[in-house]
């Protein structure tokens, strides 16, 4: 059986002890590891790694070893309560292995939960699961978390009664990181709080936030498209000492200021054009660059697109001679003044 997102986070959540296996896979390792590290440890309850009732087996063992599954799939441990054996990174080649499995599995049964990067729609792994009424399978995506998981991982931190503004500045926060990165600014959120009876502020968020080239980056366009000239060196010497490119800084900033140049020129106005985006903008940044396709021009954004262009020429001339940083940073200071006009 496929389960989609909604139903294996409540399998996740509460997994039936009638299914025989759950295969979960996907292209990001750190969310997969995540997922499995919750269902085994609902599936099993504490205390299993020392009372023996869990089961790890490496997929490239068990290619050399078939029976092992088996074998630990149906072993009696010393202690009671219910067993779990994992497998991880499987592959399309243990698939005939875990059908085998499964096929002699029976109540009681240590449940066989796999792991596995991403899989095509034609993986013989994936069949297994998919077609089996004993089994299930959940592909997790590179989705921004959702309110659920959000809320899970709040209460997996100890943070409570946090207030709607911290709770949307970390919905936001969520929407730019991965679930593990995310569960580590929990964390570390939760020992800046520690023994204090403030609620948590949006400020406070931003404070333990990690610090990203890409978050420069983000900085940097903005101060362009708001007319903050003042600001631009600071910003540059930044994302210079962290070794970004000037070609990456024209590119990035092109497809900014296209963004914008489509906002400005939609039919019914910036407005409506930002609910038509592709892939859409959330939060703050959203009503940020709505506030920013309002205050130019069409003319002047054509304009800028064409500096931006010229300038990237310039770079990749054979008689260029200049330092690049410097005709990039000349670039933006120009631009800045566009928005100002």
């Amino acid at each position: 059986m496929k389960l989609n997102p909604r139903d294996a986070n409540a399998f996740f959540a509460r997994p039936d002890p009638s299914v025989a296996g759950l295969l979960i896979f996907g292209e990001d390792t750190m969310r997969v590891a995540m997922k499995r590290q919750e269902v085994i440890g609902n599936i099993t309850g504490p205390g299993a790694e020392e009372e023996m009732r869990l089961a790890r087996i490496p997929g490239a063992e068990l290619r050399k070893e078939p029976a092992m599954l088996l074998d630990a799939v149906k072993a009696q441990g010393f202690f009671p309560g219910p067993r779990a054996v994992l497998v991880e990174e499987a592959s399309d080649g243990l698939s005939k292995t875990i059908q085998a499995a499964l096929d002699d599995w029976q109540d009681g049964d240590a449940q066989i939960v796999v792991t596995a990067g991403q899989l095509t729609a034609k993986s013989a792994l994936r069949k297994v699961f998919e077609s089996s009424r004993k089994a299930m399978s959940a592909a997790l995506y590179n989705d921004p978390m959702g309110q659920a998981e959000i809320e899970a991982e709040l209460g997996r931190a100890g943070l409570k009664e946090v207030p709607r503004e911290a709770v949307a500045a970390l919905e936001e926060l969520a929407r730019s990181l991965t679930p593990g990165d995310f569960r580590q600014t929990l964390e570390k959120i939760a020992l800046y709080k520690l023994d204090d009876a403030q609620p948590l502020t949006p400020e406070e968020v931003d404070l333990m936030a990690p610090a990203s080239i890409e978050a420069e980056m983000d900085e940097i366009f903005h101060v362009l498209a708001e007319g903050r000239t003042t600001d631009i060196a600071p910003v540059m010497q930044r994302l210079t000492a962290q070794g970004v490119a000037p070609v990456t800084l024209l590119i990035m900033g092109a497809r900014h200021f296209r963004t914008l140049f489509a906002l400005a020129s939609a039919p019914g106005g910036p407005a409506q054009g930002i609910g038509r985006l592709r892939p859409p903008i959330f939060g703050p940044r959203r009503d940020r660059m709505l506030r920013q396709a309002q205050g130019w021009r069409v003319a002047r954004l054509e304009e800028a697109l064409e500096l931006f262009m010229d300038t990237d020429l310039a770079l990749r001339s054979a008689g260029q001679k200049a330092p690049a940083m410097a005709l990039v940073e000349r670039a933006f200071v120009r631009l800045a003044f566009l928005a100002r006009r």
